[in-house]
């Protein structure tokens, strides 16, 4: 491999890093932001009432946000 190609490769890979870490810290900022939004407790409706309706809402949300957070960052 030529140095070239090696440090495209290494740019590429921190990159890909850099928007991996972005998404997650995005991610979990959204999914936070939501939990204040809402009223009442999400942590407890989810583990301690085992609320499955709640649990599919936030499986939801949570798909929603990975795809509009991959597409921004795309």
């Amino acid at each position: 491999m030529t140095p070239d190609v090696l440090r495209n490769l290494a740019a590429n890979v921190l990159a890909g890093i850099v928007f991996t870490l972005l998404g997650i810290v995005l991610f979990i900022g959204a999914f936070m932001l939501f939990d204040k939004l809402t009223p009442g407790s999400l942590w407890k409706e989810l583990i301690e009432d085992q609320n499955t309706a709640l649990g599919v809402l936030m499986g939801c949300v949570a798909i929603a946000l990975a795809i509009v957070i991959a597409a921004a960052i795309h």
